[in-house]
């Protein structure tokens, strides 16, 4: 089991005979995933790395079955790729496209949600189920098979954490980076309620930033679901007013400063980590109280 993706995901990477496309559409086919097609408008009827290239999803879904996408378009059509992915009906989408801007996002989470659509992103990472698929630009060669899921805005602290985790025997079923810009489609929420229902994943670890309240949200409802999250969190010291790294990354008020995500995590009993390193300790602690009955 796993969430969103898996060995069977049929995948289309939009913008695939771009230089960046290339070249993670080859990172892709060596991890195993099932890139079915490429699109880019005016190279249709050719090819790239072996994979199909048409002009339009649409005819990505109807002539290789495409049902997941990956964007790598550039960021002035980027939004325009998710809402083509959106029409043509694909479910899965991964936007790895940085610097879209903010008003063209709105439309396109819009129309994600309105859809049913399980929109990654923009400026993410992207999605691996480990030992089965990645869509994305994750480094495949540091993810092995586990029970363990992760869900991050960062995708730098992503790797490390991963990387640490499999060194320490903490396999990992899906990993997926929503992306750290102000508008992105899915929240921490959206895929912890997927980890939920995932027989599989026996915890999560959550790593926030500086930056809005979604972490918040998220809090309340591990608690309520009562999953098992041990939570880690970049900008302890970052200045107010100043943007770090991403564009979401910037306190706008005292609930969007590092402090409060800490305060809001441990007021409802949930593990924080101090440094990357601490996480995998919290993670024997919650998964050692889950097989002794302790939590759900």
């Amino acid at each position: 089991m796993a969430i969103l993706v898996n060995r069977e995901t049929r995948v289309v990477v939009q913008g695939i005979t771009g230089k960046e496309g290339e070249f993670h559409t080859g990172q892709m086919l060596q991890y195993g995933t099932k890139v079915v097609a490429g699109v880019t408008p005016g190279k249709g009827g050719t090819t790239a790395l072996g994979v199909p290239v048409y002009n339009t999803v649409k005819e990505a879904v109807a002539k290789g079955g495409a049902n997941a996408s990956v964007i790598f378009v550039p960021a002035p059509f980027a939004a325009d790729a998710v809402l083509e992915a959106v029409d043509a009906g694909i479910k899965v989408i991964a936007c790895i496209t940085e610097g879209i801007p903010v008003h063209d996002m709105l439309k396109a989470v819009q129309a994600a949600r309105e859809n049913g659509v399980y929109l990654i992103g923009p400026n993410c990472p992207g999605i691996v189920t480990a030992g089965e698929t990645k869509l994305g630009i994750m480094p495949g060669h540091i993810f092995s098979q586990g029970e363990v899921g992760l869900i991050s805005r960062s995708g730098t602290l992503t790797y490390e954490v991963v990387n640490d985790l499999t060194l320490a025997g903490l396999g990992q079923t899906t990993c997926v980076g929503i992306g750290g810009d102000p508008i992105i489609g899915c929240t921490f929420t959206d895929i912890l309620k997927l980890f939920v229902q995932d027989p599989q994943t026996k915890a999560v670890v959550l790593i926030g930033e500086i930056g809005g309240t979604d972490e918040q949200d998220a809090a309340r409802f591990v608690r309520e679901s009562q999953l098992p999250v041990v939570a880690f969190f970049a900008g302890r010291v970052a200045p107010e007013g100043k943007t770090m790294g991403h564009a979401g990354a910037i306190v706008g008020g005292k609930g969007e400063t590092v402090a409060a995500k800490i305060e809001a995590f441990k007021q409802l009993g949930i593990p924080v980590a101090d440094t990357i390193y601490e996480i995998k300790i919290h993670l024997w602690e919650v998964l050692n109280k889950r097989r002794a009955g302790a939590l759900r």
